[in-house]
């Protein structure tokens, strides 16, 4: 009877161990929660700083933080500003470890040293320098990305960063594990191989440093933005799409809008004007969905002269150029607030001074998230963390709704 007893129990252990193993085997993985972190940060007012990831209570919740940005000179990888990157001595009541910067030639300050620091206190958390932005003039990746400079600038980045050396005599590796791409966009089609050439060729220089080294890349949201891009091979070189999914509506419209919908807004006429849309078409084009990382902005806009039709939405309006910060918008007293059924879009109205808003809040980002998880995407990224409350509320919604 005992001898029996052992060989059910054993049957029954390697059973429980087969099922186990298949879950483990099944079981989706953790959505990505990835954040860029501003260079200019430091000079905003107020100022945002390393620090604040960690007071936010932001820091734990990222998978990966993306630091923007990095420029491009003379087709080499440069700084934009080297006192924000590695000069500014900052005072101990701003530092990660309470312990004041020290200005001196070949000491590290600045957001490098804070990223530094932030990397010692969670060693897991993959730091990365993304390459480009909006602001910079797309001929400039053209040409970096051209067969006679690609190599060398590809060896200039991973020196610069993955390497750490930063400056003549200032090098501390081991702050940057990955390389983020912002080219927006590649307009010919010499750029639409000479991007993918550039994808791979980071792929390859990345690896040959061994494994565990990230890259991804910016992908466009419209036609105009990803026609040279082909997604669908770039996607062989990536970890991952950081996917824009907000501008959808802003100051470049005389109508009123969203800023970044999920779907179809009720009276919004255009069904490509949408979130949703561009995933889809991804998908459509090849991508995987684990691929796909959904864009949150922590930012909306404003329109003044804004008649008092529809509560102000898809209406004339003059719209503001200025992009204001989540935190700012939420902190407004006075106005009335209203939400599209739909795609539970948050927008203010004040008909007495005709001024509209549109942003996204906690509901609406909670709202996506659990589209994220139900379509199987690789998750979400935030522009830009600055712009969120100083308790992180935003990245919070959308962690606590995974």
């Amino acid at each position: 009877m005992r001898v029996l007893c052992r060989i059910v129990g054993l049957y029954l252990l390697v059973g429980f161990l087969l099922c186990a193993n298949a879950w483990a085997q099944t079981s989706p993985a953790k959505p990505k929660v990835v954040g860029y972190f501003p260079q200019w940060g430091m000079f905003n007012t107020p100022a945002y700083n390393v620090r604040n990831l960690i007071t936010s209570g932001t820091a734990p919740l990222l998978t990966h933080l993306i630091y923007a940005f990095s420029d491009i000179e003379n087709n080499r990888c440069a700084t934009y500003d080297d006192w924000a990157d590695y000069r500014q001595p900052l005072p101990a009541n701003l530092t990660v470890n309470g312990v004041a910067d020290v200005e001196a030639t070949g000491v590290l300050a600045g957001n490098f040293h804070q990223l530094q620091e932030l990397k010692a206190r969670y060693p897991s958390l993959p730091i990365m320098i993304s390459i480009g932005g909006g602001g910079m003039n797309p001929a400039i990746f053209s040409a970096a990305a051209a067969p006679a400079n690609r190599q060398a600038f590809v060896a200039s980045c991973i020196n610069m960063y993955i390497k750490g050396n930063f400056a003549p005599g200032l090098t501390k590796p081991g702050i940057f594990t990955g390389i983020d791409i912002d080219w927006e966009y590649p307009k010919t089609t010499a750029d639409l191989n000479n991007y993918l050439a550039l994808l791979q060729e980071f792929r390859n220089q990345l690896n040959a440093l061994g494994t565990g080294y990230v890259l991804s890349s910016n992908g466009g949201t419209w036609w105009g933005q990803w026609d040279y891009m082909n997604p669908d091979a770039a996607q062989n070189y990536i970890d991952f799409f950081t996917l824009s999914l907000y501008g959808f509506d802003g100051p470049w419209t005389n109508q009123t809008g969203f800023v970044a919908p999920l779907t179809q807004a009720s009276l919004d006429p255009n069904p490509a004007n949408n979130a949703a849309y561009v995933v889809n078409e991804y998908v459509s084009m090849g991508v995987e969905k684990t691929k796909i990382l959904f864009g949150m902005p922590l930012y909306g806009y404003r329109w003044t002269g804004v008649p008092n039709v529809q509560h102000g939405l898809f209406v004339s309006g003059q719209p503001d150029q200025t992009e204001y910060p989540y935190r700012q918008i939420s902190a407004m007293s006075g106005w009335n607030k209203y939400r599209d059924a739909t795609t539970q879009e948050v927008w203010l109205y004040n008909a007495s001074s005709q001024t509209f808003w549109t942003y996204d809040d906690a509901i609406s980002l909670t709202y996506k998230a659990k589209y994220v998880s139900s379509q199987g995407l690789g998750g979400v990224m935030f522009w830009e963390l600055s712009e969120d409350s100083t308790t992180g509320s935003m990245v919070k919604a959308v962690v606590k709704a995974f």
